[in-house]
């Protein structure tokens, strides 16, 4: 991770070294979605879902579209690779790495974080490890993941272009205080 802040009841940095390459195709189509699953060695995603194989994730965008995440030095052969997979199918397999910025979050205050500005239930009953969201923090275009099995933490995703400000929000978004307690446990 990189840019490491801190502030009250999360941590958040940006994460580098990620790649991603944005995914549209007939995800009912067993060939086309073969082709991807096959590739990258990650189960095709059920809607709002993201799934998990080693250092790679993929996630659920749209019916018509998926997010892979992987180590950015593999992103040229898998291009290749699903591209290949595709044959003459109607699909399309495109670098996104340089056109996002990918941020971690942790610590207790995650949660309650994201939830300031996500018109997303995430009381932890209802937002867990997998589930994945396309939506929008405040008014920025974002998705984000709870990952692994800690409540605590997190992945999110919006356009590079907005890194700066993502940036700032999440700074004010966890700065000491500002963490109300709507998810604390009896």
């Amino acid at each position: 991770m990189a840019d490491q802040m801190t502030g009250g009841a999360m941590r958040w940095a940006r994460v580098a070294g990620r790649g991603m390459i944005g995914l549209r195709l007939d995800l009912g189509d067993a060939a086309l979605a073969g082709a991807v699953t096959g590739a990258a060695g990650v189960p095709l995603p059920a809607p709002r879902r993201i799934e998990t194989a080693g250092a790679r994730r993929l996630a659920w965008m749209s019916p018509d579209e998926l997010l892979l995440f992987l180590p950015a030095e593999e992103v040229p052969a898998m291009l290749e690779a699903i591209r290949a997979g595709f044959g003459d199918g109607f699909a399309m397999a495109v670098d996104l790495s340089e056109a996002r910025a990918l941020f971690r979050l942790e610590g207790p205050g995650a949660r309650e974080a994201l939830a300031k500005a996500a018109p997303v239930d995430l009381h932890p009953d209802a937002f867990g490890p997998g589930d994945f969201r396309r939506t929008r923090l405040g008014q920025v275009a974002a998705a984000f993941a709870q990952v692994g099995e800690a409540p605590e933490t997190f992945e999110l995703v919006c356009f590079r272009s907005l890194a700066e400000h993502m940036a700032t929000w999440l700074d004010t978004a966890g700065a000491p205080g500002a963490f109300p307690g709507v998810f604390a446990r009896a």
